[in-house]
């Protein structure tokens, strides 16, 4: 069995396209929204290379229109897999722009439904991360942080010891608030495989990893990102699920 895939997403933003491009076209924008850091050769024949614990895809450019529209995908493997991204750019009046964004590929393999189903979910995170970002943290540069945690033999109670530390209560929601040290926020997004917390300062990200452990990935857009290391945030892991 095998299966292609395609998932839309989209927004009404309060950006300019010049400030969407920056955030999706650059390697410092793609760092402050999507994953791990990122690397990108710019034009109609570059790339997008990314680095995220070891995970690191590489993305042919197949379409660049600044402002208006970029695409990227993978190298089609032997079977067949390949992962696609597109973002379409639509100006509107007072600086407002839609953005459209439309994730397609082909997973091969019997267990193509487990690994959709988690992609889907890690793409509804990133994608509303970036709809986030432009919202409130539009034009400025993320420190990114990747951290992962011991593996999860039980990912009910792995989601139950998360909100008790963030002093949330189940079921949580969008717009729920979250208590940090010395940081609160709210929660901007929530699914079964990941949660999004917004404060002042951060876009604080965790996400059930593929058959492994929790994952924090941050985007720290504080003065004081020192604090917030992919050291500091492993340690917390270590202490919450180990």
């Amino acid at each position: 069995m095998s299966r292609r895939f395609e998932s839309t997403h989209q927004a009404d933003l309060d950006a300019t396209p010049e400030q969407i491009w920056q955030a999706i076209a650059t390697g410092p924008g793609i760092d402050s929204w999507y994953m791990g850091r990122a690397d990108v050769e710019p034009g109609p024949d570059g790339s997008v290379r990314i680095d995220f614990g070891g995970y690191t895809p590489s993305y042919d450019v197949t379409a660049w229109e600044p402002g208006k529209r970029l695409a990227y995908g993978e190298t089609p493997e032997a079977d067949g897999r390949f992962v696609a991204y597109e973002f379409l750019l639509e100006g509107r009046d007072r600086g407002s722009t839609t953005l459209r964004v439309v994730a397609s590929g082909f997973l091969p393999g019997d267990d193509w439904a487990d690994e959709f189903e988690a992609m889907s979910r890690g793409h509804e995170l990133f994608f509303r991360t970036l709809f986030e970002y432009l919202a409130h943290f539009a034009g400025r540069t993320a420190t990114p942080v990747t951290a992962f945690g011991p593996p999860v033999a039980d990912w009910d109670i792995a989601w139950a010891r998360l909100h008790d530390e963030l002093g949330l209560t189940a079921p949580v929601e969008a717009g729920d608030a979250v208590a940090l040290p010395g940081d609160d926020g709210v929660v901007y997004y929530v699914n079964a495989d990941t949660l999004g917390v917004r404060t002042g300062g951060a876009l604080l990200r965790f996400i059930k990893g593929f058959r492994g452990p929790m994952v924090a990935s941050h985007h720290i857009f504080a003065d004081d990102a020192r604090r917030h290391t992919d050291a500091a945030w492993r340690s917390w892991l270590t202490r919450v699920f180990g």
